[in-house]
Order: structure tokens, then C-alpha cells, then sequence
């Protein structure tokens, strides 16, 4: 007899999981996942994409921004049908067994954990240049401590917290293409229309061809990833249902708007090949419009990203091991819940493995810690994979189970979603074949490899217990 969707086997541990909070707004599920989002690979890494592709970088964001649509989209029907504090991890549980649960829970927790050290010692390098008498260390210590505060108080307060944070960055945004889009026109002091001459010149619109489109693409791909937080969130949240619906729209097409809007800007701007190495194009842009401290201000708008993108993963982390602890795929110790609604302990976990990564990144950045950015390099494709393939199977039973909740349905099923796992493959054949991008590849899937193996022996374990 097929088994139904209500009746699919439980997924708390030997201890039952005590509840999580519900005081999540919409607004706060929006904005925390555009904090999880934007971050320093957008006004900084966004150069690198651009010395690749040249004019073209605005495909580049497109296709990345589509792919990233679709798998938001795809999480978003599932998650509106079934809101669950481990989103993906649940549903892939439930669609292909308890491996895919353990592994996209696993793994996505390892890229998070990776992600906090990036962060956190990305703006202590800022402060340090503001006040060089405080050592880096410091500075990673403060921010550890600070933002493991923010997770450990009522995830209300943690939400509203992270709204304005996010709202700062969100709003510099805003603000650079208010300025920008003047500037294209002329209608800023001391400037002209720029016409078309940037787009078209140095080499024309595709300087490098259809293949730069696609390297483009390879740089700025994992810039989207992040989103998915807004799915964790969600089974905190007042009304899950419908937040995550409204939430994940909002977000996912906000990003598109500032990525590719953005890009539109800098590129008609400035020609595509006066942009130096490391520089940041936002600053660029603010300094050929006579914006004065252009460098520092930018500055300022990077720190409050790397910040906010550092509470909201530390969030997204503690919410995952705490999802597995209650399918019995992390230490039940973890199950308990602060009066609050606050999976304390869990937040702790999370926290001790960032600060071990933060310290492998001050003493080994160029050996050990290399290794461990390399062996994340590709998860988040392999975990968009999962969501996907669970979708796939998980529709159906929506359909047939509780038709009513299908109140976020996936666009074009099933060829979108297969369009996006077609995309996905494209991606990391492409990473096969690129020398800087074929190392992370490599670690990745042996990451992956191991997770599974873990996985694999669990289950022949429960089989024979």
C-alpha cells in the first residue's frame, strides 16, 4: 500500500524535540534571506566576473539568477506544503530515504560552518584597517561572541535584529543604482549620458565570447546561495504557510533585481576592462560620479554585509543540526530548547566548529583552511541537486495527499525542474573542466563521498539493530 504523505515515519529522535518559537514575521523570513545572500562576493567578487566576461557578466547574472530561481522555487512548494526548521534536509528525508536527509543536512551545515570563518575574518580585516592597534583576532572574537548573543536571544528580537542589519545593505543598493541610474543619463552634477559606448566598445557587447559568458557564470553562481535560509526561517514564523510563500517570492526576484541591476550600471558606466584586480566596481562607480570617500563608504557597506550575512548563516546552521538532532542524525543532547523557543545548545555547536574554522583560517589560510573552502566549493549545487530531485518526487504527493497545500506550485512541472537539474549538471561539467574551478570540484565531491559513506553505514547499522 502506498504510504501517504501525512503518514510518512516520524522524524524525532528518543527524545522529543521541545517546540521552537513562532514569532517570526514575513518581513523578518524577507530580509533574512537577502542577509544570508549579499554579502562581499557581490561588492567586491563581482570584479572578477566582470574581468571575465566583460559587458556580457549581465547574462552571466541572468543564468546564474534563473537556475537560482527555479531551485528556490522548487523549495518554496515544498516548504509552503510542509514548513520544516530543516527545509530541504526534511524533504529530501522523505523523498529518497534517510541518506538524503542525513547528507544535504550534513553537508549544508559543513558549508555554513566554512562561510562564518569567511565571514567573520572578512570584516576584522576591515576593523583592523579602521583601528590597526586591535588585533585581527580580536576583532573575530567580538564579532563571534556578539552574534552568538543575537542567536541566543527570543527569535523575535533575533529577526528584528537582522531586518535592520539587512535592511542597511538592501538599502546601499538602492541608493547605488538611484545614483548610478542618474548618472547613465547625465543627471547627476558634472556628468553626460553615457550612451551605449561601454557596452558596445573594448571588444564589443561578448569581448570574449559565448564561452565568457559561461566563465562569468562559474564566478558568480554561488553569489546566490543563501536563499535557502528563508526556508529554515520559515518554521518559526507566525504563519509558515504563508510567509514562506510571500517570502521566498520577494526575496528571490529582489536579488535578481539588485545582481543584474547592478551589473547593468557599472558596465554602461565604466569600460568593462579599467577595472583593476581586487577592486570593488561599486567603489569604481561611486568614485567616476565624484562621490566623495567613495573607498571608505564602500567599506562600511561590506562590513555590515559580511555581518549580516554572518548572523543569518549562524541562524541557518544552529536550525539545521537542530533538525537533524530530531531525525536522530546529530547527538539528542541538542534537542534542548530555551523557555524562548531557542535551540541553545544547538546554536553552541555551531558556533564551537566556526570558531575552529576561523582559527584554521588566521593560522593555515593558504593550507588547511584552503582545503576546507575547496571541499564546500561545489556543495551548494549538490544540495540545490537533492532539492530538485526531491521535488520531483515529493510533487506528486502533494497532489495526492493535501492538494490544498499546493498554494506555491512550481512553474512549467516537470520541465522546469528538470531544466534546472539539466543547468546544474552543465555547471559542474563545466567546473570539470576549469583549472581554478576544478580543485573545488574535486574536494567537494570527495566531501560528499564521505558524508554518504557515513550515511550508507548508518543505515546498514539500523537495518541490522
Amino acid at each position: 500500500m502506498r504510504e501517504r504523505l501525512e503518514e510518512a515515519p516520524p522524524t524525532t529522535g528518543d527524545l522529543p524535540a521541545e517546540p521552537l518559537s513562532h514569532s517570526l514575521k514575513q518581513r523578518h523570513l524577507t530580509m533574512l534571506g537577502l542577509g544570508g545572500v549579499i554579502g562581499a562576493g557581490l561588492f567586491v567578487g563581482s570584479g572578477a566576473g566582470i574581468g571575465i566576461a566583460g559587458p556580457a557578466i549581465i547574462c552571466s547574472y541572468l543564468l546564474a539568477g534563473v537556475l537560482a530561481m527555479l531551485v528556490m522555487r522548487a523549495l518554496g512548494e515544498m516548504s509552503a506544503a510542509m514548513p520544516a526548521s530543516g527545509s530541504f534536509s526534511v524533504y529530501a528525508e522523505r523523498a529518497l530515504g534517510r541518506w538524503a536527509g542525513f547528507s544535504a543536512g550534513w553537508l549544508y551545515w559543513f558549508l555554513l560552518v566554512v562561510v562564518l570563518a569567511v565571514e567573520a575574518t572578512g570584516a576584522a580585516k576591515i576593523a583592523n584597517g579602521w583601528l590597526p592597534a586591535v588585533d585581527q583576532w580580536v576583532w573575530v572574537l567580538l564579532f563571534m561572541v556578539v552574534f552568538t548573543v543575537s542567536n541566543l536571544a527570543a527569535v523575535k528580537n533575533f529577526g528584528e535584529f537582522e531586518f535592520w542589519f539587512a535592511a542597511l545593505k538592501v538599502g546601499a543598493i538602492v541608493l547605488f543604482l538611484i545614483l548610478g541610474t542618474l548618472a547613465v543619463f547625465g543627471l547627476l552634477p558634472d556628468t553626460e549620458p553615457v550612451g551605449m559606448a561601454n557596452l558596445t566598445g573594448q571588444g564589443g557587447f561578448f569581448p570574449e565570447g559565448f564561452g565568457g559568458v559561461v566563465a562569468g557564470m562559474l564566478a558568480v553562481i554561488f553569489a546566490f546561495g543563501g536563499l535557502e535560509v528563508v526556508t529554515i526561517a520559515a518554521a518559526e514564523s507566525d504563519d509558515p504557510a504563508r510567509s514562506v510563500s510571500r517570502a521566498v517570492r520577494s526575496a528571490v526576484w529582489r536579488i535578481l533585481f539588485f545582481y543584474v541591476g547592478s551589473m547593468v550600471v557599472i558596465v554602461t558606466l565604466l569600460p568593462w576592462n579599467s577595472l583593476k584586480p581586487g577592486e570593488s566596481p561599486y567603489v569604481a562607480v561611486l568614485d567616476s560620479i565624484g562621490i566623495p570617500a567613495a573607498g571608505q563608504i564602500m567599506n562600511i557597506v561590506v562590513f555590515v554585509a559580511l555581518l549580516s550575512a554572518l548572523n543569518a548563516n549562524l541562524y541557518g546552521s544552529s536550525r539545521m543540526v537542530f533538525s537533524l538532532a530530531e531525525r536522530r542524525e546529530a547527538p539528542q543532547a541538542l534537542l534542548k530548547v530555551s523557555g524562548g523557543g531557542v535551540p541553545r545548545r544547538a546554536v553552541f555547536a555551531s558556533v564551537a566548529f566556526g570558531f575552529v574554522s576561523v582559527v584554521l583560517n588566521l593560522l593555515w589560510p593558504d593550507t588547511i583552511f584552503l582545503y576546507m573552502l575547496n571541499a564546500v566549493g561545489a556543495v551548494l549545487l549538490f544540495v540545490w541537486a537533492l532539492i530538485a530531485v526531491s521535488q520531483l518526487k515529493l510533487r506528486r504527493r502533494i497532489e495526492r495527499d493535501m492538494p490544498e497545500r499546493l498554494t506555491l506550485p512550481m512553474w512549467l512541472f516537470p520541465y522546469a525542474t528538470w531544466a534546472a537539474l539539466l543547468g546544474m549538471a552543465a555547471v559542474l561539467v563545466l567546473m570539470l573542466f576549469d583549472d581554478s574551478a576544478r580543485p573545488q570540484l574535486l574536494w567537494s565531491t570527495g566531501a560528499a563521498a564521505l558524508v554518504l559513506a557515513v550515511a550508507g553505514i548508518r543505515e546498514l547499522r539500523a537495518r541490522k539493530a
